[in-house]
């Protein structure tokens, strides 16, 4: 019993530590502890919420460096509409820069609409089909083209 009360207690320490910190950092540091608390539900939700079979998921997880960033390859992929192979080379050139350039090098331009998503952590992991497709997707208000007719 003081096993389990002890260990809810760390995962509501960590997982409130995570929130404080908030914005993207917040949010991966969250979904890295229910990865390891529970990574083949975590594979699964990942999976479902991508559309993309298990052992893909799980190819992508042995790759990276932690659940999270295989959560942001398939979400980045989703994102620029770019298979989770280009999102992974990208990934893996850029590694230790930060997600906001990597998402940049996939085309996501600052300013925009993703990127403000991106930088708020303003995703989900549901295991919902599609989850997180309209958060931090859209035209944005980044430099070029329709510029002021929006």
């Amino acid at each position: 019993m003081k096993k389990c009360f002890f260990t809810l207690l760390l995962l509501t320490l960590f997982c409130g530590q995570a929130l404080a910190s908030g914005g993207l950092d917040g949010f991966l540091s969250n979904l890295n502890i229910q990865a390891r608390a529970d990574q083949n539900g975590f594979s699964a939700r990942v999976g479902a919420q991508f559309n993309i079979p298990l052992p893909r998921v799980q190819a992508v997880l042995e790759v990276v460096h932690t659940p999270a960033d295989a959560f942001m390859v398939f979400q980045l992929g989703q994102m620029t509409s770019k298979p989770p192979e280009t999102v992974l080379k990208t990934y893996q050139a850029n590694k230790g820069k930060g997600w906001g350039v990597i998402a940049k090098s996939l085309g996501i331009k600052p300013g925009s609409k993703e990127f403000h998503a991106l930088k708020r952590g303003d995703f989900r992991l549901d295991g919902e089909p599609g989850g997180g497709k309209d958060k931090g997707h859209g035209k944005g208000k980044g430099h070029g083209k329709g510029k002021g007719n929006q």
